[in-house]
C-alpha cells in the first residue's frame, strides 16, 4: 500500500509545483504567461541550481524533493494464510529490525519480478523471461535475510546471475549452478576463473578453504 508523504518539505515541494502549472492548459493566455508563474518557475530553478550560500542544502533539498520515491509511504500487511488474519505490519518509516525490513524489501523485490515476468507463484515451466542480474549482492545484510531471498527467487524459478564479495559464497553456493572468480591485480588487467558448482566444491574440499586462492568478487548462475 502507497500513501502520500506527511514530509512538509515534500508537500511543499508539491504545492510549489501545482502553482506552476494552474491554469496552464485551461486558463486565459494571460494566465499562462504572467510575471507571477514566471517568478514561481525561478524560484524553484535557483534551489536546484543552488542559492549563493546555501548551495549544499539546496542540494540536498533537490535530491530529495525530485526523487519520487520519496513522495510516497510504503506498508505492506504479512498475513497468515489460513484465516488471513495479520502476522506482522510494515512500513518504511517503522521501527522494524534491520533483519525485518531486509525481508520486507526481498519479498517486495520478488513480488515486483513476479508482477513484471507474469509469473504464478509455483509454476514449474514457462516461455516468460525470468533472467536478473543482482549487483553487490547479500553483501551486508545478514546471513538469514540472504537466505530468505534465495529461498523467494528459487520459489520463483528465476535465473540469476549474482555478483557479490566472496565471504557471501557460503549462503549463495546452494542456489546456483556455477561461479565465476574474478581477480583483479594492482587494478591492471582482470582475471576470470570459471567453475561448475561441482568442480568449486571438489576444489575446496582439497584445499580446506571456501574458496579458491584468488578472487576479489564472484558472480554466479542458475540455470
Amino acid at each position: 500500500m502507497a500513501e502520500p508523504t506527511a514530509d512538509p518539505e515534500i508537500r511543499d515541494f508539491q504545492h510549489e509545483l501545482r502553482a506552476c502549472t494552474e491554469g496552464a492548459l485551461t486558463g486565459s493566455e494571460q494566465e499562462q504567461y504572467s510575471e507571477a508563474k514566471f517568478l514561481q518557475v525561478k524560484r524553484i530553478i535557483e534551489r536546484f541550481q543552488g542559492r549563493e550560500g546555501s548551495s549544499e542544502l539546496d542540494r540536498r533539498w533537490t535530491r530529495k524533493v525530485t526523487d519520487v520515491r520519496n513522495w510516497f509511504t510504503f506498508s505492506a500487511s504479512e498475513r497468515w494464510r489460513e484465516d488471513a488474519s495479520e502476522y506482522e505490519h510494515y512500513t518504511d518509516s517503522g521501527g522494524k529490525s534491520g533483519g525485518q525490513k531486509e525481508k520486507l524489501a526481498y519479498t517486495v523485490l520478488a513480488a515486483s519480478l513476479a508482477y513484471q515476468f507474469g509469473l504464478e507463484w509455483g509454476e514449474t515451466r514457462s516461455r516468460s523471461f525470468r533472467f536478473v542480474v543482482i549487483d553487490e549482492a547479500f553483501g551486508r545484510g545478514s546471513d538469514e535475510s540472504a537466505r530468505y531471498g534465495l529461498e523467494l527467487f528459487r520459489r520463483l524459478n528465476l535465473q540469476l546471475l549474482i555478483v557479490t564479495p566472496l565471504q557471501k559464497i557460503h549462503i549463495i553456493e546452494p542456489y546456483v549452478a556455477s561461479v565465476g572468480f574474478v581477480h583483479n591485480e594492482d587494478g591492471r588487467d582482470s582475471m576470470l576463473r570459471s567453475l561448475t558448482i561441482e568442480e568449486y566444491r571438489a576444489e575446496k574440499a582439497a584445499r580446506g578453504v571456501g574458496a579458491p586462492e584468488r578472487g576479489a568478487a564472484i558472480s554466479s548462475a542458475r540455470p
